[in-house]
């Protein structure tokens, strides 16, 4: 494949990312239950998480027994956030190393059903360009040049990690195909020297019996 192709392969998947990134969750937690969202996230990538029970009467404090227990990890073993009997939360961090991340989310309320929207951001998505705006920090030209330099650096960042990711593949492939040929090699020779000595016994026999 050229690189013209790979380039393109490479911004499609980024694209990709920064979309399904950006969305929200909304989905039904019943009793004594887990659910757990996984996100595949780079290394120094920024992480933002945001999440609240929904309840009925809007504007209203939740009920007393609308809790949930929140736990953000990463599949190396890393604890990035730990919530106990709340009714909404955040977190936010900076990867440390390329997986996954993992949100869990559980209640041992006696309620038997509760709804929990869930928002993850993760990469160039995370950056509060228009809070900034709203506030007056910055211009809106000079937002949309922050926001253009950092989408920039995101897909340079997607692009290094695909290419490393790349090359580790093709490294695993080269020893694969290595160990196949010591195997396949391994196997002619068992299977030669096994006729060998099915020829040299049917000639020692026939030549016992004198038949040669």
């Amino acid at each position: 494949m050229s690189d013209f192709c790979h380039l393109h392969l490479h911004l499609l998947v980024v694209v990709s990312l920064l979309w399904s990134f950006a969305e929200s969750f909304r989905f039904d937690l019943p009793s004594g239950h887990t659910k757990c969202i996984t996100e595949d996230i780079n290394k120094n990538s920024m992480t933002v998480g945001k999440y609240h029970v929904v309840t009925s009467n809007q504007g209203l404090p939740p009920p007393a027994d609308h809790r949930i227990n929140v736990r953000v990890t990463s599949m190396l073993g890393g604890h990035y956030h730990a919530a106990d009997q709340v009714t909404s939360g955040g977190f936010a961090f900076m990867g440390k190393d390329a997986g996954d991340y993992i949100t869990c989310f559980w209640t041992t309320s006696a309620q038997s059903n509760l709804t929990v929207d869930f928002d993850w951001k993760i990469g160039v998505v995370t950056k509060g360009w228009s809070e900034a705006v709203k506030k007056g920090q910055i211009d809106s030209l000079e937002i949309e040049l922050l926001k253009m330099q950092g989408t920039v650096s995101t897909i340079r960042n997607e692009m290094h990690y695909l290419r490393s990711r790349e090359r580790e593949m093709h490294e695993l492939n080269l020893s694969t195909k290595d160990r196949m040929f010591w195997f396949s090699s391994l196997s002619l020779l068992i299977c030669l020297s096994v006729v060998g000595m099915q020829v040299w016994h049917l000639k020692t026999y026939f030549e016992r019996k004198k038949i040669l």
